[in-house]
Formats: structure tokens, sequence, C-alpha cells
């Protein structure tokens, strides 16, 4: 039984004085109207035990950063957060100048060039390193992240570990739960969150670190004991420009600053290059299967369908481990291996690990959101495919055991990288027999024209597709239905019971952005209640 985490911060930590912390991080002091004294006396009396870049959080004893934002300078949120029981500020020259301007001198002002850089570290520091107390997992790659780190966790608890888990489902200390808002909570929120792990003896922790937290530095602060890498696909360019850059934001996460070890898939191009560019020892994984010469190779895999497969991991060395995952497709088994490899690439003895899975299931957990079954006539599944290989490796996971048609109901994200869009209507008529374009999080762009961009890649791909068919095969279906809860519901309504159908994209997410707006939506309440109304019709009509 899980009851909602109370706190994400330690009851308890120790207290240092702003002069400690100006010391150990080189900072210099604010001057003008913004320092009553800018002496050694102005820091030495003022202590601080918590950090806060957030000023609607903050709380006594707190040192306030004050970051640069795309929009705003934290620094004008500097009174309200002292007004809330901030003892310090620390900021950039433009930061310290806006306080000065502002006539705020009730507190010391640190100064430093680049603040973000040092909120991980500094409140790392703060928190007393609670990493370092840690058996520490990160993962980062573009699609499986959240269902390797579920199955880190579960081989760890196997192995009666108490574990910490962190990523975009949610937050865990212990058995206690809290939803997440980021992949990757912002550097102060993350560390006092460790901080809370380690008062709550929680040994271990798997967590997801997204490119968007490597490069807005959420994670400095931390040397994980293992780091993973899954895959690399187009995703985030929005952010990041190109492909190139994502990888290289990716890649940050295996140096010396960042982990300690790597194990890095490598059945693409993207994860051999991986291996190049780490600067850290990398284990490398393959599942393509013998006659590799990767370190830990997946071998005799059999698939049951959507009962999951099972596999054969082995290292060079001659350790292996046979056991099984009862998460469906071929991905999922990569998923398995990874998870399992990392765990022993920390130091897991192969005969306890093998005696935990036995014990366990296997290396298997249910992950919100990621091949959810919410239905079985018609089979209706729920998955976080919210990209195009994702999208395409969820439908080519299920169209093996769909007797009947394989339907997906799916859009694209507004405001994120359009260039997938298109390919993504296209995968879905290559995958799929009937094919919903819909609405995802539309967010502040008009839902119609990113349905448009997605429906002009399905419609030409379906030209493509039945023109290659042979003669009399059904065609492929390509239909628009808005809002997303009515595609949904007319969509199963519509199913027969022999059909699967894949709602993807949105996964375990319960709300959905429409200009700015938060609509309540779960893409499985709203599949659950479809399938209840069918069934009620289907016996109004049998009686």
């Amino acid at each position: 039984m899980t009851s909602p985490i109370d706190r994400l911060r330690p009851t308890a930590s120790a207290h240092h004085s702003a002069q400690d912390l100006a010391t150990t991080f080189e900072l210099t002091v604010g001057t003008g109207r913004t320092a009553p004294d800018a002496g050694p006396g102005a820091l030495a009396g003022v202590e601080i035990w918590s950090v806060a870049s957030d000023n609607r959080v903050v709380a006594d004893g707190d040192l306030f950063v004050a970051l640069p934002g795309a929009s705003a300078h934290g620094a004008t949120f500097a009174s309200g957060a002292i007004d809330r029981g901030a003892r310090a500020v620390l900021t950039d020259p433009r930061g310290a100048l806006l306080l000065d301007e502002a006539g705020e001198r009730r507190v010391p002002v640190l100064v430093t060039d680049d603040p973000r850089n040092l909120l991980g570290p500094v409140a790392a520091w703060v928190y007393g390193a609670p990493a370092e107390h840690l058996t520490t997992f990160a993962v980062t790659g573009t699609n499986g992240k959240t269902t390797t780190t579920y199955l880190i966790d579960h081989v760890l608890r196997a192995l009666g570990w108490k574990g910490g888990l962190i990523g975009t489902v949610e937050m865990r200390s212990g058995d206690r739960v809290l939803p997440s808002r980021l992949t990757t909570p912002e550097a102060a929120d993350l560390q006092a969150l460790l901080a809370t792990m380690r008062e709550d003896g929680v040994g271990t922790l798997a967590m997801e670190v997204s490119s968007h937290a490597l490069s807005l530095h959420r994670v400095d602060g931390i040397v994980f004991d293992v780091a993973g890498f899954t895959n690399l696909s187009q995703d985030h360019l929005d952010f990041h420009g190109d492909l190139q850059e994502y990888f290289d934001a990716k890649a940050a996460l295996f140096t010396p600053e960042h982990a300690r070890r790597g194990v890095v898939v490598v059945d693409d191009a993207w994860g051999r290059r991986m291996t190049e560019a780490a600067t850290i020892p990398v284990a490398t994984l393959s599942v393509a299967g013998e006659g590799t010469d990767a370190d830990w190779t997946v071998t005799d895999v059999v698939a049951d369908g959507a009962a999951g497969s099972a596999f054969t991991l082995r290292h060079r060395d001659g350790r292996e481990i046979r056991t099984t995952t009862a998460l469906p497709g071929g991905f999922n088994v990569a998923n398995a291996a990874l998870a399992l490899a990392m765990v022993l690439e920390a130091g897991a003895d192969v005969r306890d690990v093998r005696a935990a899975l036995e014990a366990a299931g296997g290396v298997s957990a249910a992950v919100p959101g990621r091949m959810e079954v919410v239905g079985t006539s018609p089979r209706v599944v729920v998955d976080f495919a919210h990209n195009t290989d994702a999208l395409s490796l969820a439908l080519a996971a299920l169209r093996p055991t769909t007797e009947g048609r394989l339907v997906v109901v799916f859009g694209a994200t507004g405001d994120r990288d359009k260039g997938k869009r298109p390919r993504m209507g296209a995968v879905a008529v290559e995958g799929a027999d009937v094919v919903v374009v819909t609405d995802d999080d539309p967010h502040g762009e008009d839902p119609a024209s990113i349905r448009a961009e997605v429906l002009a890649g399905a419609l030409a791909a379906r030209d493509v597709v039945d023109g290659a068919h042979a003669p009399g095969a059904p065609a492929r279906t390509v239909t628009e239905v808005a809002p997303r809860a009515t595609a949904i519901r007319d969509t199963i309504r519509e199913a027969g019971p022999q059909d699967t159908v894949l709602i993807a994209g949105r996964g375990h997410e319960v709300w959905q952005e429409i200009a700015g707006v938060d609509h309540a939506l779960d893409d499985r309440v709203e599949a659950r209640a479809a399938l209840a109304e069918r069934d009620e019709t289907t016996k109004e009509h049998g009686a």
C-alpha cells in the first residue's frame, strides 16, 4: 500500500554559513545597495540549510538561486523568496544588478557568472552529497527510459534493496509515491529528493535522465554508478536543433562528471557512436543475438505474443542468466536486458540475481501507460509511443498477436518537433490497418493544423502501401476524429472483438493542454468507459 510523499525535502539538514558557501564555490559578494556589509561578517552569521530555484516553493533557511530565464530573470522574484524565508540569494551579475536597482538589501547576495551550472553542485553540497549514499542508475535514450528504470527497480527490489525511482510517470522513495511533473526534476529539487530518500533508508536509485536535463544541468552534482543508453531517434529537435546536438546532449552522461561506468545498446549506429564518444568504461550490449562482439549478448529469445518473451543474457566471460519478461515486443526484451546488465555491471552477483528473478517471476514490472492492456475484447492497449520509432515498434509488437484488424489512435504534440509529424502518419499506415488521427497535447498550436500535418503523411503513405498490396486486399483506412476522447470512444465502439486498438502518444498522462489550459484526459479512463458502454450495448442487444 503506497501513500503520497508528504515532503520533498529532508526533515533535517546540516546548517552551513553563507561564508563557507562563498569560499567553497569561489563566489563574490554583491555590492551597492544589496550589501549592507560587504565584509566577512555579512556572511559568517547567515545560515542556510536548503536550496530552491523556484520562488513559489521557498521555505525558511533556503538559499534562493535566481536564474536567468527565457522571459524573466529569477532575480525579479527574489523579494518574494526573501519574504518566504530565503536567507541568501545566489545569482549572476545581471541578477545582482536587478536586486541593486530594486534596493533589496535584506539578505546577502552571492554572485557567479553562471548560477545554473552551479545549482546542482551547490544543492548537493548543502544536502551533504546524498547521491553518494545510494547506488545510482541513470537511463537515457529516446525510447525505453521509463520501462528500463522500472525494470532496474524491480530487479533491485527482488535482490532485497529498498529502492527509489525518479522519472516521467512518478517519483518513489521506498513505497511512497508522488506524480512527476518533469522526467528529471530541477537540480535543487532533485538533490532535496535524494536527501529525503537517504533519510527514508533508501539504498538504490533508478532514474530517467533526459537530454533536456543534461543540457540544463539538472543532474550536475551527481556521479551515477552506472549509466545506460537505450537508443536514439528523431525527437525533441525543437529544443536541440538537430540529431547531432541531441546525441551530444545524451553523450554527456557518459563522462566522468556524470557517471562511473556505462552500458550501451549497440544494435544501431547511434549506440556504436556512443561507445566511441564515452570517456568512461562502457560495457556493450547487443540484442541482435549471437555473432556480435558485444560484452553482453541476448540469445535464445522465445516470444510468446502478449505474454512476453524468454531470453538468455550472456557475458563474454561466461556469466549468463535465462529469464523472462512479461512485457510484449522485442523492444521490451532490449529494455529488460539493459536493466539486467546494468545491475550486474554495478557489481551484483549473477547467482544472486538469477535466484532473485526466479522468485520474482522474471524481469517484469507494471509500467503505467507503457503497453498497458485495458481491455481484451477488443484488445485495447495504451502506450506512450509519441515519436516515429516508438509508434512503429509498438505496432510491430502487437501485429503478431492480433487476429482481426490492428487499429491505432494517435496524434502529435504541439509546440514540439514538427518534422516528425508526417513520418508518424506514415508509420501508422505502414503498421496498422485502421489509422485514426486525433489530437495529442496541442499546447499553444491550432489542433487542426497539427492533425493536417500528420494526415498528409498518412494519406501519402496509404497510396504507396495500398498500391503495393495484391489486388483485392483490404485498403488501409485513414480517418480524422477530434477531440481525442471522442476518437477513443468511437474507435472502440466500432472495433471488432478480435481487433487490437492501440491508443498511442500520451500513455500515463492525465491532463491535456490546449491553448494554455489543462483539461482532464486519461486515455485509460476513456478506453475503459468506452469498453463498458460497448459491453452494456452488447447486453441490451443480446437481451
